[in-house]
């Protein structure tokens, strides 16, 4: 955990779901670019997000703090919210502070965008 970089990017896949893609480490130096990232993209009924964690390469507290404030707004909103591409050793993380009841987990972005087909 030198290396304290992290980058989000955003786009939006012709069904209008928003997809904000996290590469790096997410902690207490750079959760605030995903809070950032996050408070400018858009929550609502009609616009659903999906955060893609698959190259997400290790979270602290603080990012999962960042993530828990993202599932909030979608659900102020009526948002529908999915983490896509954990990997298993953040999924352990994840599932030993009880989010796996939080959040709703797909393996690919793909396979996000499918479910909200659905």
């Amino acid at each position: 955990m030198t290396d304290r970089t992290m980058t989000v990017t955003c786009q939006t896949d012709p069904s209008g779901t928003t997809v904000l893609t996290v590469t790096g480490e997410l902690d207490y130096h750079t959760a605030p670019r995903l809070s950032h990232a996050l408070d400018d993209t858009p929550f609502g009924p009609s616009t659903p997000v999906v955060i893609d964690l698959s190259e997400l390469t290790y979270c602290d507290s603080t990012g999962i703090t960042a993530l828990v404030t993202a599932y909030h707004r979608a659900q102020a909103t009526g948002s529908r919210l999915f983490l896509s591409g954990v990997r298993h050793d953040l999924m352990r993380v994840f599932r030993t502070v009880g989010l796996d009841q939080v959040f709703t987990f797909h393996p690919t972005v793909e396979d996000a965008i499918d479910a909200l087909r659905s």
